[in-house]
């Protein structure tokens, strides 16, 4: 079933909207000059990523690394060397992606950042294992002994190399219990504390770098490059990971007011804090959330503001919400939330916000619990009067979480909103429309005839998204003009 309502009232056909409103002209400042701004920014990190692997080797090479090559199992060697400089790099370059630099989210956002952190992996693994074979290899010829007596020889005669074992062990570790295939035969929480390793790994390849061949020899410009970017890499991540979120949770004192039910399995979490004015205009973007009761306190939430931030009371207290789905034990156990608890915070992180906006057009789709950000998103991002499509989907009215405030937004603000209810067509694995809808034809230009020239906020199940985004796509969106966050039912 398709029903539009406000602010055009009467019909549930998306082909014959009714009289409608004016389109607002000149009400918001374009978002242009924004959008290219955040461009500039990505090209620049882009570049930056490119010019650390590049400094890498050249920097080697500006040292005399060539100076040694004289004979086909220095060649080895020397390729050996290149191949852990790079690898080491990517390593680097991994961690500061998932380090939630505001710089990085601010430009590519959270979900890109660890899209491209995932596919360094690989990579990184490959030529840290090319960079142990090869040295094995090169000083073997060399030596006169094969790859597996040398690698021996090299774990019990050289200080420090046996460390560099164990920190390859450690790479393969996190690399293997990453994949796909491999991860989903885990708890979460196993798989994060593997993943933890990744620290562990960095550390203990570090000091065979310094020890060993007098490859970053003192006074040597690769010596205090790596020395730097280490450092660097390390303090971002401190700073980051560590220190900003307890000073996040200090600043905001957060405590649970009340849980309310909003559907069968859904909850909303009210939440007072102090200086909540900061966290204003995120609406959209996720939080990472831990509840400091027994049980909760070790397990990250991450969810999103279902609204913003109220204005504080005469305490200096204010208001803030999350919607929650109950989508296994974890945020099943959120359900009985007592009054008072306290809450750690991090963030906000991503790129589902006004931050993203290119154009002053917006459409923003929505599926079950993936409703409740768009909600928040609808309330401060702006628009002028006729500028705004919603289109909330759900099996039936019961899954449009907090339709009943969109619904308000919508009149109050101006915007276009359909609800989209019932089962998918079966036959049809690639729609994201219900079954009606789907065999009337009904197209996204349907429902939002300008949106080749809009901002497209989608926010639901990962299968059902990629459906709506290759709809997007298809109506002329471009890719800068997507914005979306995926969540598994």
């Amino acid at each position: 079933m398709n029903t539009q309502l406000s602010p055009r009232l009467g019909t549930d056909d998306p082909r014959n909207p009714g009289s409608g409103l004016p389109a607002g002209k000149g009400a918001w400042p374009r978002f242009a000059a924004l959008h290219r701004r955040r461009l500039l920014r990505a090209d620049a990190l882009t570049v930056a990523a490119w010019g650390s692997l590049a400094a890498s080797v050249s920097l080697w090479l500006a040292d005399g690394g060539m100076a040694a090559v004289s004979t086909v199992a220095s060649g080895v060697t020397a390729l050996g060397i290149v191949a852990g400089l790079a690898g080491m790099d990517l390593v680097l370059l991994m961690l500061l992606l998932a380090a939630r630099i505001p710089l990085i989210d601010g430009a590519v956002g959270h979900d890109r950042a660890l899209e491209f952190h995932r596919k360094l992996g690989k990579p990184s693994l490959y030529l840290l294992l090319a960079h142990g074979i090869l040295i094995a290899v090169g000083y073997g010829m060399a030596e006169g002994l094969d790859p597996v007596s040398e690698a021996v020889a090299l774990w019990v005669l050289v200080p420090d190399m046996w460390l560099a074992f164990v920190s390859l062990a450690l790479f393969i570790a996190v690399v293997v219990t990453s994949l796909v295939a491999v991860r989903r035969r885990f708890p979460y929480e196993f798989w994060y504390v593997v993943h933890l390793l990744t620290y562990a790994a960095v550390l203990t390849a570090l000091p065979h770098q310094f020890s060993v061949g007098g490859l970053f020899a003192e006074g040597t410009w690769q010596r205090w490059y790596w020395i730097a970017i280490c450092a660097a890499t390390g303090a971002a991540l401190l700073y980051y990971r560590v220190m900003q979120p307890v000073l996040a949770t200090f600043r905001h004192q957060l405590t649970v007011e009340r849980v309310t039910a909003e559907a069968p399995g859904v909850i909303s979490i009210e939440m007072s804090g102090l200086h909540l004015k900061a966290l204003e205009g995120n609406g959209g973007r996720f939080f990472i959330w831990r509840f400091l009761a027994p049980g909760l306190w070790w397990h990250p939430h991450p969810f999103s503001l279902s609204a913003e931030p109220m204005t504080p009371g005469n305490d200096g207290r204010g208001l803030l919400r999350i919607t929650v789905r109950n989508l296994g034990r974890g945020t099943a156990q959120l359900a009985a939330l007592r009054p008072g608890t306290k809450v750690a915070v991090e963030g906000p992180y991503g790129l589902f916000s006004s931050a993203a906006r290119s154009r002053d057009r917006v459409v923003m789709i929505g599926a079950g619990i993936g409703i409740t950000p768009l909600r928040a998103l609808l309330e401060r991002t702006p628009f002028a009067p006729g500028q705004a499509t919603v289109l909330l989907r759900g099996h039936s009215d019961h899954e449009l979480y907090l339709s009943g405030e969109i619904l308000e937004l919508c009149r109050r603000r101006g915007a276009t909103l359909f609800h989209l209810t019932g089962a998918r067509d079966p036959g049809a694995p690639d729609s994201w429309l219900p079954v009606a809808g789907h065999r009337a034809g009904y197209a996204l230009t349907d429902y939002a005839p300008d949106i080749a020239d809009a901002d497209v906020y989608v926010c639901g199940p990962a299968g059902w998204a990629t459906n709506v985004l290759s709809a997007a796509r298809s109506a002329g969106v471009r890719e800068d003009q997507l914005h979306y966050e995926r969540f598994d039912w």
